[in-house]
């Protein structure tokens, strides 16, 4: 099985052929393709970590679509002074298919 660890976004992902992986947002249009760093990858047996080999490894992947996340509610209170206050958050994300990884 071939797969592989990339950055996306400030996090570390893994991934391998054919897989949606959710990133944070991706400029471009849907059906436009992205190339990922990679940081690991595994081949079956063989495992390389090293930078130098990994500079020419690249993983291939097309945008499928925009999309946001979750709300998320930030609520702060303080007792006996009436503040509070009330705040909502949703993720700007980008569904991405992992369409190739080349050593």
């Amino acid at each position: 099985m071939v797969y592989a660890i990339v950055r996306a976004g400030g996090r570390q992902e893994k991934v391998s052929v054919g897989d949606l992986v959710t990133l944070d947002r991706v400029a471009g249009e849907a059906g436009s393709t992205i190339e990922l760093p990679v940081l690991m990858l595994v081949d079956g047996e063989k495992v390389q970590a090293d930078p130098k080999a990994l500079a020419s490894a690249k993983v291939t992947a097309e945008k499928v679509e925009d999309l946001r996340g979750p709300k998320i509610v930030i609520q702060k209170y303080k007792n006996k002074t009436g503040y509070k206050k009330r705040q909502g958050f949703r993720a700007e994300l980008t569904q991405v298919k992992v369409t190739a990884i080349d050593a």
